[in-house]
């Protein structure tokens, strides 16, 4: 019985140690991990660095897509400080660009921007994040676990926010920077965060106070997440009049922009809503029988838009209360 046994387990090591081989084998070698390699597949392990980014350029401009990743992680990985490395990070992002995953490719683009600063297409690797923000930015979903490649299932402005802001860092006088920074601010607004876009703007316009275009087009911007922010719930009049005061700095620096007259018109009408929450308060103040406080907002009203029915109503009422307030005794001598 025992002698049985101990044949049995004799031949199980001898069929377990026995060198076989296998139709689609996963190699491992040191410094590159687990890979998986087909039965009469692609060759595309080269020995070194350039043959091997070759390859994977090759690749890539046939569209095989899955395969170039693979040649370009590995001159990533196996040789990070040759030549090639850089360019084989950007062609790694081209390759999950080209086939959609996003994200993805921005984190290697940031990759490549991080760990090779030096690349001479450095530009361009800008403009591609860029061009990706844009997308989510335009209402592109994140992917579940930022690995699902085919249904996405959230959109994230904060994330967005994320992608901007680390191409401002990456290039902050880049071509795209610019734009980027009043992209965050377009985020915020999608996300009905108007202070903080109006931060962004602020941060845009002072930034870049040299480029007209991208000046004035922020401070109007900011002027509009101001009013937006006036108009939420209830009235708010401290943000309606930061909104006013941001219009008249507009029209004082760009007297000519054909959004001049906009945004005169805009004031005009900040100033009648101011009118109007003054002559609510005023109203309410008057019911209580509280003649000072409805005096005072009935005047603010008057002062906000005279021409409005608002002023008109105000002056009336004033007329009206003062048989209400006593005159204020004469001073002593």
């Amino acid at each position: 019985m025992r002698r049985g046994l101990l044949i049995l387990l004799l031949v199980l090591a001898a069929l377990f140690l026995w060198p076989l081989t296998c139709p689609a084998p996963w190699v491992y070698r040191p410094g590159e991990g687990l890979t998986y390699e087909s039965v009469g597949g692609a060759k595309w392990h080269q020995p070194n660095a350039p043959k091997q980014y070759q390859f994977a350029k090759a690749a890539f401009d046939k569209k095989q897509y899955g395969l170039a990743k693979k040649a370009a992680r590995r001159v990533v990985k196996r040789w990070p400080l040759s030549d090639d490395a850089g360019s084989a990070q950007v062609l790694l992002a081209r390759c999950y660009e080209a086939t959609h995953w996003d994200e993805r490719a921005f984190k290697e683009y940031q990759q490549a921007v991080e760990k090779h600063p030096k690349l001479e297409n450095y530009d361009e690797i800008v403009r591609h994040q860029f061009a990706i923000a844009n997308r989510f930015l335009g209402g592109q979903w994140f992917k579940l676990w930022g690995v699902i490649p085919v249904i996405p299932f959230f959109s994230s402005m904060e994330k967005t926010v994320e992608m901007f802001t680390k191409i401002i860092r990456n290039g902050p006088y880049s071509e795209v920077a610019p734009q980027a920074q009043l992209n965050i601010g377009a985020a915020r607004e999608k996300q009905r965060d108007y202070l903080m876009a109006v931060k962004a703007y602020e941060k845009a316009a002072d930034l870049y106070h040299d480029q007209k275009v991208i000046a004035s087009e922020a401070l109007f911007r900011a002027g509009l997440a101001y009013k937006k922010e006036a108009q939420t719930a209830e009235y708010d009049q401290s943000a309606a009049g930061q909104a006013i005061g941001t219009f008249g700095d507009f029209i004082t620096l760009y007297p000519n922009d054909k959004r001049t007259r906009q945004a005169q018109d805009i004031i005009v009408g900040l100033k009648t809503e101011q009118a109007r929450g003054a002559l609510q308060t005023a109203r309410f103040y008057e019911k209580k029988r509280k003649w000072g406080g409805a005096m005072i907002y009935y005047n603010e009203a008057n002062s906000k838009d005279s021409n409005s029915k608002y002023g008109l109503e105000a002056r009336q009422r004033l007329e009206v209360l003062k048989r209400h307030v006593p005159a204020k005794p004469p001073a002593s001598p």
